[in-house]
């Protein structure tokens, strides 16, 4: 089966592979890299907005696309890293930010994903900072719009939202700030690196967004947020971005403001000094 007959099959499972090529770059700041992708399989693929997860595969410098199992391979996973780690695809999580259907007024369909320019220079940033036009990548996403890599979902007697992210987590801040109902009240905090990664935000709630650069030494997270000032009424609260602050904004809010933890949806992005390898590594380790 091709990809595209794949991604056209939309009745088996919620998520498939989807082959793409990019169409355009844009630098939106001094650390976000926009990257259009195109392709025919995008005609099966079916966003459901907010913070749709994907799971982005990329070649290694010298291969013209990503080197990966066939898609039929009953243990495609295992038989992944299986494969040698210099010639297997490198795999990193990523949020889409937008989709565009042909059908909507657009050339042909596109997909844009936001990249977070990091010092460090991991693979999919380097990736990133020289992709051009008609480069390959492969995508593990969704095929149906209502899928569990969709997790900001206020219940339905959400009376204000709560919203914190870092740059990694910007992307998906964005489009659920454009998801959001017009009038819903929000506060929002973002923190990025560089006065220039303050983008301008479209959303039709009720939102008060405070940025938090570091260049320009801005309260932490922690300190900021235990500082404010809070709508009464029923929360919902979506934070990502990087894990151990996460975590203590989270116990701040279950501990401290009393929130109801199954209304806090947390998400780590990413660990401080570990890969995203390493940081699977440790997940399924604990698991076991």
């Amino acid at each position: 089966m091709t990809g595209t007959e794949a991604a056209a099959d939309t009745t088996t499972v919620p998520f498939r592979f989807f082959g793409l090529t990019v169409v355009r770059t844009r630098r939106l700041s001094t650390s976000l890299l926009r990257v259009t992708f195109g392709g025919e399989d995008l005609r099966g693929f079916a966003s459901g907005g907010r913070d749709q997860s994907l799971s982005l595969f990329l070649p290694h410098p010298g291969q013209p696309e990503p080197v990966l199992p066939p898609e039929t391979e009953p243990d495609w996973f295992g038989a992944y890293r299986a494969l040698p780690e210099n010639v297997r695809a490198v795999m990193r999580s990523y949020t889409l930010r937008e989709q565009r259907r042909a059908a909507d007024g657009a050339e042909a369909d596109e997909v844009d994903i936001d990249f977070a320019l990091h010092g460090d220079g991991g693979p999919a940033s380097r990736w990133a900072a020289q992709a051009g036009s008609g480069d390959r990548v492969v995508v593990l996403g969704p095929a149906v719009e209502d899928n569990t890599a969709v997790r900001f979902r206020p219940p339905q007697d959400t009376e204000w939202v709560l919203i914190w992210a870092d740059e990694t987590a910007l992307p998906a801040a964005a489009a659920a700030l454009e998801w959001l109902p017009a009038g819903t009240k929000a506060k929002v905090w973002i923190e990025v690196q560089h006065a220039d990664d303050r983008l301008e935000l479209s959303t039709a709630a009720d939102a008060d967004i405070t940025w938090l650069v570091r260049d320009e030494k801005a309260p932490t997270p922690l300190e900021a947020v235990s500082a404010a000032e809070l709508p009464g009424g029923t929360p919902y609260t979506w934070i990502a971005g990087e894990s151990s602050c996460v975590r203590a904004l989270r116990r701040h809010l279950v501990q401290e403001r009393k929130f109801d933890r199954k209304r806090v949806t947390f998400v780590g992005y990413w660990r401080r000094g570990l890969s995203e390898e390493q940081l699977r590594e440790r997940a399924e380790e604990e698991e076991a």
